[in-house]
């Protein structure tokens, strides 16, 4: 009888992500922020422990404060390299409404952080254009109004140096919301509604903004369904009689895959969004009786009485839904109140040993014998056959045909396997790659890879930017353990955009 069902995957989906960016760690806990004071309310399957979230929301903190850099500002990965403008105020967002949920964040952080975006036009590098400079001072002022620093005069500004057309749809509704019921911005507000209803694309339920950014989209990390979050806040706050703010809760719901959104930036939006909305609409008190129908056959039914978010799970076994394909499945639902559902399949493929694919990315793995070229073979099945002992090189390759943003390359290790991890002082040494060596300086080359995790069951390679072209990725392995292992395909995908990505084929390993 709550839309905070609706909400639950997206918000399991960032409280487990699996890469710790400053921007992750953030978004991670700008979701929990937005949503402390209904947590205890979900009763959703996998949802870790209140005390587990808040542990995870402190060690986040703590984290953050390390990684910010002597100006104020903060990098993807690690303390000391260049900071970047938007995800500094990503940051400084998340520090802003943790402290306002009260979490205790360090002071000198949030202080230095909302020091940096208050003149952020001072650390735009000179290759950043100026719809992408408007765009992230139009966060930055945000932001700056959360906490309490409100600047209408330099929003104005942004409207006034290109006009709305020079702003990117999120850009739009972040200076909407710092110039709401402002007297002085009365037509600066009412033009803005007029661009609203100009740009928007509705149906009979729905409503979505289209927005575009050219070259300089990664350095905002840019996202359409981002955009639909942030216009329907500020709508919320602004006009919470708007037409436009339950077609906007619809089309959002109905992006979801998985129960959830493409990426992080898109979930933590939406979820800030739908908090507000949850607070300012479902003020009915529900009392009402839903039935589900397959066909003509009853699969259940549940009464829904007074303020809480209990929720019946109906399983419907797969062999009854193969015999009923062509029924229709029907809700019903009788009395006062809002009835939301969720409809859900779980599966298992028959064959362990999938096939490459590539929508965006092609991605190959092959293993070279490092000491002795019998220590690995290739047979003519796809197998590959290790010697139990033997040093082996994992070599990834993947191909981009054009530029990726945000890029994370992921391959999983047979369980055979031990990464060998130069990091560590208990590690053995790590032979030369002789591919390096094909280029005279090979010396001094970066690789294309900005930064790297080398786990027990996985190895990760990441990067902002990834060229058109081939690009390799190797590390090295030691064969620990004989056995027969199935080892699943080394995948890369834009994480911003999941939707981009790549994967080899499934392999055998067998280590003798």
């Amino acid at each position: 009888s709550t839309q905070l069902q609706a909400i639950t995957d997206a918000f399991i989906y960032l409280v487990n992500y699996p890469f710790e960016c400053s921007e992750q760690m953030s978004s991670r806990i700008l979701s929990i922020a937005a949503l402390r004071d209904v947590l205890d309310a979900f009763d959703a399957k996998g949802l870790p422990p209140r005390a587990k979230i808040e542990a995870a929301v402190a060690r986040d903190l703590k984290r953050l404060s390390g990684l910010q850099n002597s100006d104020g500002g903060f990098a993807f990965w690690r303390y000391g390299q260049p900071s970047w403008p938007y995800l500094t105020v990503h940051v400084a967002h998340a520090l802003v409404r943790a402290q306002q949920k009260g979490y205790a964040v360090p002071d000198s952080t949030r202080k230095r952080a909302l020091e940096y975006i208050t003149h952020i036009e001072r650390h735009f590098p000179p290759y950043y254009g100026p719809r992408i400079r408007r765009i992230i001072t139009a966060y930055a002022l945000y932001v700056r109004n959360l906490a309490g620093d409100r600047d209408t005069a330099k929003a104005k500004s942004l409207i006034a140096a290109e006009g709305l057309d020079g702003l990117s749809m999120e850009a739009v509704g972040w200076v909407l919301s710092v110039l709401s019921h402002d007297k002085a911005s009365e037509k600066d507000v009412a033009a803005i509604h007029r661009y609203l209803q100009n740009k928007v694309s509705e149906t009979a339920a729905t409503a979505a903004f289209t927005t575009s950014v050219s070259d300089g989209e990664y350095l905002i990390l840019h996202s359409s369904r981002r955009a639909d979050g942030v216009i329907l806040d500020a709508l919320i706050t602004d006009t919470p009689k708007s037409d436009l703010i339950p077609k906007l809760v619809r089309g959002l719901l109905g992006g979801r895959k998985r129960g959830r959104w493409s990426n992080t930036q898109d979930n933590v939006f939406v979820l800030l969004a739908m908090d507000h909305y949850f607070h300012v609409y479902e003020d009915v008190r529900p009392n009402f009786v839903a039935r589900v129908w397959l066909g003509d056959g009853l699969a259940g039914e549940q009464r829904f009485h007074g303020r809480d978010t209990a929720r019946q799970r109906i399983d419907i076994p797969m062999s009854f839904v193969a015999r009923a394909k062509d029924a229709d499945l029907t809700i019903e639902k009788r009395g006062r109140g809002r009835l939301y559902y969720r409809i859900g399949m779980t599966y298992a493929p028959e064959d362990l040993f999938l096939e490459a694919a590539d929508h965006g990315f092609a991605v190959e793995r092959t293993y070279e014998a490092i000491d002795d070229p019998k220590d690995v073979t290739h047979k003519s099945d796809g197998t590959w056959v290790v010697r139990a002992g033997a040093r082996v090189r994992v070599r990834v390759t993947m191909v981009a045909e054009s530029r990726r943003y945000h890029v994370a390359l992921i391959d999983k290790l047979p369980a055979g396997f031990e990464v060998v991890n130069p990091a560590l002082a208990v590690s053995e040494p790590v032979p030369q790659d002789p591919s390096q060596k094909s280029s005279p300086y090979w010396w001094w080359m970066r690789p294309w890879y900005e930064h790297q995790n080398l786990r027990d069951e996985r190895v990760e390679a990441f990067a902002s930017i990834v060229w058109p072209g081939v690009h390799e990725y190797s590390y090295v392995v030691r064969a620990t353990t004989p056995g027969h292992f199935v080892t699943p395909p080394a995948s890369a995908e834009e994480m911003y955009h999941p939707e981009t990505f790549g994967r080899s084929a499934s392999t055998r390993v067998v280590v003798k």
